[in-house]
């Protein structure tokens, strides 16, 4: 289950010799006791504010237990999930999702209630939930075998499953429920097990991305440790028990470093210095030769003519240095002396150094994404559309190989690009449409807020505006966050002071 076949396809993306390398009451009238409310849906299928504010009224008056309002009050919830659905239909984008954190003070009575509500108010037919971050997951205290502590450690909530309330009372809306998860970022709690010292990433400077990145929450682990893979599957078949309508996998890279750093130019910037990831880069050696030289170039960043030479003598019975992805021009077997063959050869194994860390990637999400595939809930992968790039000779560090993501995932490109109009988030939805191969879902992420810019960010009607061009290709667009609409909201309910 955990050895999955690696396959050194072709990219698009990064550069031929790469390629080439490998592989979210008494308040009651009598109106509104006796006639259907009408939702009156607006531009983007928002509710109109009279809809919000009935369906609220009932809401609350609900919540303080009477009867005739939790009857009218879940009649309303139908009545806006059919219209809210019948708006989608014929509005573009056809699925539009938000982002939704939730925290342990969400357990109070009402407030999922609130929140779901509002989701609706504001057009969306479906919902992000994040279930796994900061090395938490969003599962009962009582019953989670995982590697991970629970969201909820409240004193006698052991036994509140969030994840399942939340998904059946996004369902009662006519919201499709998605668990959103952390990936490669197992988050600090995993780090302080000593029992997985051996699973979290280093690069060859002996650090490990509590070190590069500002956020110490963040911890990111050896894609290839088997220990980390088992604990990674075994959380996602527990959540895959609640049966959300589907999984989004988040963090599917490595860190992003800052400064210079942030572009990976020599093999001590991968982080490829862990046991596990180095046994499967030796196996990638397809004779002694091969092997040989890749020990030395991981060893010291470089190989050098002596090196060459001294390997020849080792093995004389060997021609060229062989691992996977190599092949060698007849032009260049020609070469018989070390000194012009070392220039060459250092760049295949930095190649090859490269394409074995972003194969690390590309395996987890294999592995990930095969419980929900047997279930067949659909499964995507978020990602940056830079985040694949190089740079000179050099890759952007977080090596996020999403060009060959297979088509079967949803795509979830991250356009968070900063600029204060539209003008640079355009060109990174253009670039991954482009790069998609036939009959991929591409699902666009927009960072912002309705009715007005933030953090140098256009409001989220000129970004739904700017990506209208790009219908039919896309069909859906998901807005991060649930807590950029509602800040203060957000507040309070980590404090919970909400009510």
């Amino acid at each position: 289950m955990f050895n999955l076949p690696l396959n050194f396809t072709k990219s698009k993306s990064f550069t031929r010799s790469l390629l080439a390398a490998i592989f979210t009451s008494s308040l009651l009238t009598p109106y509104l006791a006796n006639q259907p409310a009408q939702a009156q849906v607006q531009q983007y299928c928002q509710l109109s504010p009279k809809a919000v504010k009935e369906k609220e009224n009932l809401r609350l008056a609900a919540l303080r237990g009477n009867s005739e309002a939790q009857k009218r009050y879940q009649q309303i919830l139908k009545q806006h999930a059919q219209e809210m659905q019948a708006c989608r239909n014929r509005t573009w984008p056809q699925n539009q999702a938000i982002w939704l954190r939730l925290y342990p003070c969400d357990i109070q009575p009402g407030l999922l209630d609130h929140m779901m509500d509002r989701i609706v108010n504001l057009g969306y037919n479906q919902v992000y939930v994040e279930t796994f971050y900061d090395g938490r997951v969003l599962l009962p205290a009582a019953s989670n075998p995982t590697a991970w502590p629970s969201v909820i450690r409240n004193p006698g909530a052991e036994k509140v499953d969030l994840l399942a309330t939340a998904i059946q009372k996004g369902r009662q809306r006519g919201l499709k429920v998605y668990s959103w998860m952390y990936t490669i970022n197992f988050g600090y709690s995993y780090a302080l097990r000593r029992d997985r010292e051996g699973a979290i990433a280093r690069n060859g400077k002996g650090q490990t991305s509590l070190y590069v990145i500002d956020v110490g929450t963040h911890v990111f682990i050896d894609p290839y440790n088997e220990r980390a893979k088992r604990d990674y599957y075994l959380m996602v078949q527990e959540v895959l028990r609640r049966r959300p309508d589907g999984i989004l996998f988040d963090y599917v890279r490595y860190p992003r470093q800052a400064g210079s750093d942030s572009i990976a130019t020599k093999v001590t910037d991968l982080w490829l210095f862990t046991a596990a990831t180095q046994e499967a880069l030796f196996r990638r050696a397809q004779n002694n030769k091969g092997l040989d030289l890749i020990r030395r170039f991981l060893g010291k960043g470089y190989i050098t003519p002596a090196d060459i030479t001294e390997v020849d003598q080792l093995y004389p019975q060997e021609g060229e240095p062989l691992w996977q992805g190599r092949t060698v021009p007849s032009a260049q077997k020609a070469l018989i002396n070390p000194a012009q063959r070392q220039p060459l050869l250092q760049w295949d194994l930095w190649q090859l150094a490269v394409a074995h860390a972003m194969q690390g990637i590309l395996d987890f999400v294999a592995l990930a994404t095969h419980p929900a595939q047997q279930l067949k809930i659909p499964a995507g992968v978020v990602f940056f559309p830079e985040g694949n790039q190089s740079v000179g000779q050099g890759y952007d560090s977080r090596l996020q190989p999403w060009d060959r993501f297979p088509n079967s995932l949803q795509w979830h490109p991250m356009a968070y690009a900063t600029c204060g109009d539209v003008s640079c988030i355009v060109p990174q939805i253009q670039r991954v449409l482009n790069m998609a191969k036939p009959g991929t879902e591409v699902i666009p992420a927009l960072a912002g807020k309705w009715g007005g810019s933030i953090s140098n960010r256009p409001s989220l009607e000129a970004q739904m505006q700017a990506l209208r061009q790009f219908a039919p290709y896309i069909k859906g667009v998901s807005h991060f966050a649930y807590s950029w609409q509602y800040p203060d909201h957000d507040s309070d309910r980590k404090l919970c002071r909400a009510q």
